[in-house]
């Protein structure tokens, strides 16, 4: 059953645990938004957390066939009413659930209305078309714009074609190279762990068949075991920290590899990836970098990518998260 919030009252503020009371998740009327809508209800219901449902319009872009086949006038009254459409078609989709859910439109540029929202939620969850490109439509430049520039975690949901569902979350996956930006995508991912009960994995990537890898400037004299021995050290002391005093069951690898390719890899085989990024306005950096990119684009299974630089806990005062 959705509960709709009619207060007004701001929401937000810390959780135990780093539980996440604010999701947004941005629709445009397409069957892949529709899957985000369905995974962010069963995150909200898995934390408790409240769902803010999103259709943000741009006049200039936006075409008929997003929101109604049989809109020919695109004015601004059309839109809007196309857009109250797409809202109340997502929050159906999800009825069943035990979520508390505020709905929203605005007009402007999509990628800037989440970017701005993601200041004071602490999720926001978005659609993709899989097979490298996200849907054409409403969220099109939202695949490199919102990642990039997002102020918390975004996650980002590929259609569903074989196999489990992506929810309820059993297994997770997240990249560590021992950056301070690998930190924070490691103590996201054991929040989710902790909010699911589910398993964790943590992979290094250590590219020694590679000649131009990372092992290349090892001197032969070394023991490469040794070295490798070191980074699973290092691993469980980054484990240990990011979880504390919890229970979480977690299993770390040292693996053979670039990041990319084996974190798009353990994609088939986990229902959650989670990788960093670092902020900067594009995705910079070796393993949060480019991969982060290149996980997004060819993962199965939905991408959590976390930012190194997140917005402060407090929410904002003058926010106003009215249900429209």
């Amino acid at each position: 059953m959705v509960r709709s919030d009619t207060s007004g009252e701001s929401f937000g503020g810390e959780t135990e645990m780093g539980h996440i009371q604010e999701l947004v998740v941005g629709v445009d009327g397409s069957d892949e938004a529709l899957d985000a809508v369905k995974w962010a209800g069963a995150r909200a219901s898995a934390s408790g957390a409240r769902l803010r449902i999103v259709c943000a319009y741009a006049i200039a872009s936006y075409s008929a066939a997003a929101l109604d086949g049989g809109l020919a006038v695109l004015d601004d009254n059309a839109l809007r009413i196309g857009a109250e459409r797409v809202i109340e078609d997502a929050a159906a989709s999800i009825r069943d659930l035990d979520v508390s859910v505020t709905t929203q439109v605005e007009v402007g540029d999509p990628s800037s209305v989440l970017v701005e929202l993601s200041h004071h939620a602490d999720l926001v969850v978005l659609g993709s078309r899989g097979g490298g490109g996200f849907a054409d439509r409403l969220l099109g430049s939202v695949s490199s714009s919102v990642p990039a520039h997002a102020r918390c975690p975004v996650v980002v949901v590929p259609p569903h074609r074989s196999g489990a569902p992506f929810v309820p979350i059993r297994r997770i996956v997240v990249g560590t190279d021992g950056s301070d930006t690998a930190s924070m995508a490691l103590k996201k991912a054991v929040d989710e762990a902790v909010i699911w009960n589910a398993e964790l994995t943590v992979v290094a990537a250590v590219p020694i068949a590679t000649g131009g890898g990372m092992m290349g400037w090892v001197p032969p004299a070394m023991d490469r075991q040794t070295l490798l021995d070191d980074i699973t050290s290092s691993m469980d002391r980054a484990i240990a920290e990011a979880v504390g005093e919890r229970t979480v069951r977690v299993a770390r690898h040292a693996l053979d590899g670039s990041a990319a390719a084996l974190l798009t890899e353990f994609s088939t085989a986990v229902d959650l990836v989670v990788v960093g990024t670092r902020g900067r306005g594009g995705f910079a950096g070796m393993l949060l970098g480019s991969t982060s990119q290149t996980v997004l684009h060819h993962s199965t299974c939905p991408v959590m990518t976390v930012p190194s630089r997140q917005r402060d806990r407090e929410p904002n005062p003058s926010q106003s998260w009215r249900r429209r």
